[in-house]
């Protein structure tokens, strides 16, 4: 400013100078000459700074003359540290993007009118929407469920709602809707799939348990209130008595194989202790020939040399129940032969039978607790509904898979695979 200032002084100086003691036409000239440069000078730096306004950029190429000159490095240093902040910004508000998009639950950011504006990942994979064709599309027309439509029209948010969509293949979703900022509403999406599914089966395992205790309980009530109240001879007696007994017994098996359910799954992970397989494999034979008591045919089919490392007592339960399984399905004459294999890939011990086999549509539930393909038939045969319940955990503390082939009529195979970093070959 002094600059232009002085600049200004000297050229009406000079004017005055020049025009009183040369000529007056003169000293007017220099003065318009001096302030039209001035001017120049003073619009070409204006049109610099107009045409930097159109396209604000960081050019440290942007100077002037005199104080334009400062007033362009003011500019350059507001404009550097702005695009600091932005920047900076940006790289907050993606790593909060970022953030939310690796979210396990899913995020919907709604307006005023239920449409919306932004959601994770997680969320589009929940309620198969997209965000880049979905944007400020209301949420109804893509979430089709009539108690979702109930929901958003109560206008009660203060509890989550549950929802099942067939189309997810039976996944069970929780939502919650909660209001944020100005007119905004932010939904969350929980899968509670898994935790549905585990309250399910808590139900379904309470309900089959009173089942199964029902039965014997009935029977052993009913026998005590008859030898209560009746005479009876003693045969008859003698009869009811067995009765008891073998209801009892049943009773004890079921609540046996409970506490061995109970015990495998919350045991710690099975220590890995060297099992002798040549002498568990020989003693489940040997096992097989005492429940089978000479009514079939036992062959032992070994390949290889090799043993396992893990629980004895949980590898010995498994086997052991996959054995029994085979001796009390398969009919008297029939042949059941155990195999052990060791590979390179692991090692396999298989039961096979030529039993009464097991229809395909019942497979993949065989592990389930209580479940039977045959109830009658399974409580005749002496089963708890547990023993492959008590396989499967089994198996699984030892990275281990049980796989099933069947054919009705035709008989069954149960193979116990374990990887090769449960095997030690001699």
């Amino acid at each position: 400013m002094q600059r232009a200032l002085m600049y200004g002084l000297l050229t009406v100086v000079s004017a005055f100078l020049l025009g009183w003691f040369v000529e007056t036409w003169m000293g007017w000239v220099l003065f318009y000459t001096g302030l039209s440069v001035h001017l120049a000078m003073h619009y070409r730096n204006f049109s610099r700074l107009e045409r930097w306004s159109r396209e604000p950029v960081l050019d440290a190429s942007l100077e002037g003359d005199g104080e334009w000159d400062r007033v362009f490095r003011r500019l350059y240093r507001h404009e550097k540290d702005l695009l600091g902040k932005i920047e900076l910004r940006e790289r907050e508000i993606a790593r909060l993007i970022a953030a939310v998009h690796a979210m396990n639950d899913g995020v919907v950011l709604l307006d005023g009118d239920f449409r919306v504006h932004f959601c994770n990942r997680t969320a589009e994979r929940q309620l198969d929407i997209k965000l880049v064709s979905d944007h400020g599309v209301a949420l109804a027309n893509m979430v089709r469920h009539p108690d979702f439509a109930r929901y958003l029209a109560r206008g009660d948010y203060s509890r989550p709602l549950t929802l099942r969509l067939d189309r997810y293949f039976e996944r069970v979703l929780s939502l919650y809707l909660m209001s944020y900022a100005d007119d905004c509403w932010l939904l969350q999406v929980k899968d509670i799939t898994q935790t549905d599914r585990l309250d399910s089966m808590r139900r379904d395992f309470v309900a089959n348990v009173s089942h199964e205790l029902r039965t014997p309980l009935t029977v052993l009530s009913g026998f005590v209130e008859t030898l209560q109240e009746i005479e009876v001879d003693e045969d008859t007696r003698r009869h009811y008595l067995q009765l008891m007994g073998e209801q009892s017994q049943r009773m004890q098996s079921i609540v046996q194989d409970l506490l061995t359910l109970s015990s495998i799954e919350s045991a710690p992970p099975p220590e890995d202790q060297l099992v002798d397989m040549a002498s568990l494999v020989d003693k489940l034979r040997r096992d097989a020939e005492a429940l089978s008591a000479g009514r079939h045919h036992i062959v032992l089919d070994s390949e290889g040399q090799g043993d396992l490392l893990g629980a004895e007592s949980e590898l010995v339960s498994a086997l052991a129940n996959l054995v029994a399984n085979a001796v009390r399905y398969t009919p008297a004459g029939g042949t059941i032969t155990l195999i052990w294999r060791i590979s390179p890939e692991g090692a396999e011990f298989a039961v096979q039978d030529t039993g009464i086999g097991i229809d395909a549509k019942h497979i993949p539930r065989l592990t389930e607790r209580f479940y039977r393909v045959d109830r009658g038939r399974s409580r005749d045969a002496g089963g708890t509904g547990l023993g492959l319940a008590i396989v499967k955990h089994a198996l699984s503390r030892h990275q281990a898979t049980l796989e099933v082939s069947s054919e009705p009529g035709k008989g069954s195979r149960f193979a116990a695979c374990f990887p090769a970093s449960r095997v030690r070959c001699e």
